[in-house]
């Protein structure tokens, strides 16, 4: 007797709402990602350590924040963080054109912004990841991993591309205003959730203490050896990404001499094997178990990451689409494949802290990775500043790749 097919998550009318605020979000937030750093590269003219501050300034409050803000999350409701911070980030945004139009925007007013935007991030994205279990159960976590994986491929695929093509059209600060819009329309899909869920935190009313609650998150990741070798994994691709974020517009745009708007095609190409690895990430999954798939995908994550140095004008511009393509394939994979297993194991009471610790520990090197990528540009130049950044995301996956016990996980 065959088993019946799984139920379609997108026949769940919450978890409708919750992937289509989860899509215009990060559709929004790709488009930025090309318009802050152009923004302050060329309206107002940053200097290549100037441009690593302000991938730092983004992304400092993992660092400041990103551990309390596990436990803070657990003692409350989901739904009301994520919209809170989708309207917070909204209004922050929409300063930057506000503030451009009359000709009064500086670098203090964007690394503001920066910063509020990054605060509402860390909350943002602790409560998103914890509230899942509640719209779809844990029988289904992988496949919603895979479609919020999705999600995250498709708004790299049409964000960046559509971000560069109204820098040029409209200039970069009032690019913002999409990424702007985005958060306010995930915001409203937000509010039509009704999923039945409660704070985790054992102590919702106040009486529990915060910091031993924060060390539970932090001993639970710590006697997981799986969760430790995927923690430093995050943390190096993380680094590298803030080495990528403050270099490579700098270095395709002032270096190679791209326009914006090739600029951001050039970025939205690679997310082609994002969408590829969101699609076959499950079926890996099922296939190979979780811990060969999350191995096989790092191998092929540094493999096809290695060509990406080589980049340059002319033919070999080529190189980076397709290099960050086929490795989009691989590290979609493990993402999925880590994300779901690490909820899987983990108690409800700490789903909060378990997400808080793991940013806390792989993205808390993003805005280090900004201040180095700002020092060597400015010290030694844009290009080798490049390559590090290159370097450093080929190596990224050496913490998996050097325990192959972990093909044994299920």
């Amino acid at each position: 007797m065959t088993e019946a097919a799984p139920r379609s998550l997108w026949r769940v009318r919450d978890f409708r709402r919750y992937a289509g605020a989860d899509a215009i979000s990060k559709f929004g937030s790709e488009v930025s990602l090309v318009a802050l750093p152009l923004t302050a590269a060329l309206t107002l003219h940053a200097s290549p350590f100037q441009v690593g501050l302000l991938t730092a300034a983004e992304m400092v409050a993992f660092l400041l924040v990103g551990l309390p803000a596990g436990a803070w999350v657990d003692r409350m409701r989901r739904r009301p963080v994520l919209v809170a911070a989708d309207v917070v980030r909204a209004l922050a945004l929409l300063s930057i054109p506000a503030a451009a139009v009359p000709g009064v925007l500086g670098l203090p007013q964007l690394y503001a912004v920066a910063l509020v935007n990054g605060l509402c991030t860390v909350f943002f994205d602790v409560a998103h990841q914890s509230y899942l279990p509640s719209i779809v159960g844990r029988e289904d976590l992988t496949r919603g991993h895979g479609t919020l994986a999705a999600n995250q491929s498709l708004a790299r695929l049409a964000g960046p591309g559509i971000g560069g093509w109204l820098v040029q059209a409209l200039t970069a600060p009032i690019a913002v205003v999409a990424d702007a819009l985005s958060y306010a329309g995930s915001a409203l899909l937000l509010l039509g959730v009704r999923a039945d869920e409660k704070p985790g935190g054992r102590d919702v009313r106040g009486g529990g203490r915060l910091w031993p609650e924060i060390a539970e998150g932090l001993l639970f990741v710590a006697g997981q050896p799986v969760l430790r070798r995927v923690a430093a994994v995050g943390a190096l691709m993380m680094l590298s990404f803030g080495l990528w974020s403050a270099t490579v517009p700098l270095y395709l745009v002032r270096e190679v001499g791209t326009s914006p708007g090739t600029y951001g095609m050039l970025l939205s190409a690679g997310a082609v094997g994002g969408v590829a690895g969101a699609w076959l990430a499950p079926r890996v999954a099922a296939r190979l178990g979780t811990g060969r798939a999350m191995y096989a995908a790092a191998w092929a994550a540094t493999v096809c990451t290695a060509p990406l140095a080589l980049t340059a004008a002319g033919p070999r511009l080529l190189i980076l689409p397709v290099a960050l393509a086929a490795s989009g394939v691989a590290t979609t994979v493990f993402s999925v494949a880590q994300g779901a297993y690490r909820q899987s194991i983990c108690p409800p009471h700490l789903l909060g802290r378990l997400s808080a610790t793991m940013r806390f520990l792989m993205w808390g090197p993003m805005p280090l990775g900004g201040l180095l990528a700002g020092t060597l540009g400015q010290l030694a130049g844009v290009r080798v500043a490049f390559w590090a950044a290159c370097g450093a995301y080929t190596l990224a996956h050496l913490p998996v790749l050097l325990a192959p016990w972990i093909r044994e996980v299920s």
